[in-house]
């Protein structure tokens, strides 16, 4: 198993990352949903503490991805028009940015609140961002919440166009991302020409 990307795959690596924060943001967010239902009592604290440790491990893991992927190359783009092109960069940009973005609103709003401390799954306090802060507390509150939705539109795009290149232009662009390694995949590694031997002095 390759741990860095080639022409035909991403890496072990991207491909752990990219799983692991998706199952995260899923993780949370259903929490976050039901959560918000549920009666303002002592009891629900850990559900909010542990949604909260769920956001900032999105967050340290994105970072992490952010940072192998200035190192890690691409796999090769298939053939597509113009315009699919630069929507596709479009919302992996919106992507990134969001995973960033609503962890640190979610921080802020914790941070602004100075209700009491947050430990990241109990292990440790996580520091505030800044002194009890009502104002910034009700933006913060209100950008976290924004940010879901568009991330929710977001991760509908994503996944839709993974799933028309799979089944409509069928191509390997999510074969490449998957766990395992799809027949698609090993066909085309097959019909590649091998690389030439290596020259002697």
């Amino acid at each position: 198993m390759a741990i860095r990307s080639n022409d035909a795959r991403w890496g072990a690596i991207a491909r752990s990352l990219h799983w692991i924060i998706f199952v995260l943001i899923a993780v949370a967010a259903t929490v976050g949903l039901i959560m918000v239902e549920l009666p303002k009592r002592p009891n629900i604290i850990p559900v909010y503490s542990f949604h909260k440790s769920v956001g900032l491990t999105v967050l340290a893991l994105a970072v992490l991805r952010l940072l192998w992927r200035l190192f890690d190359r691409r796999p090769r783009e298939p053939a597509m028009p113009a315009w699919q092109h630069w929507a596709s960069r479009l919302v992996h940009g919106a992507l990134y940015a969001l995973i960033f973005a609503i962890p640190l609103s979610g921080w802020l709003f914790d941070s602004a609140g100075g209700l009491r401390p947050l430990h990241w799954f109990g292990l440790f306090e996580v520091p505030k961002l800044l002194a009890p802060n009502g104002d910034v507390k009700d933006v913060a509150e209100t950008l976290h919440e924004a940010l879901f939705w568009v991330l929710a539109a977001a991760l509908v795009l994503h996944v839709g166009g993974a799933l028309k290149h799979h089944f409509v232009d069928r191509d390997d662009v999510l074969a490449r991302m998957l766990p395992w390694r799809t027949r698609r995949l090993r066909d085309a590694a097959a019909s590649e020409p091998p690389a030439p031997p290596a020259a002697t002095p």
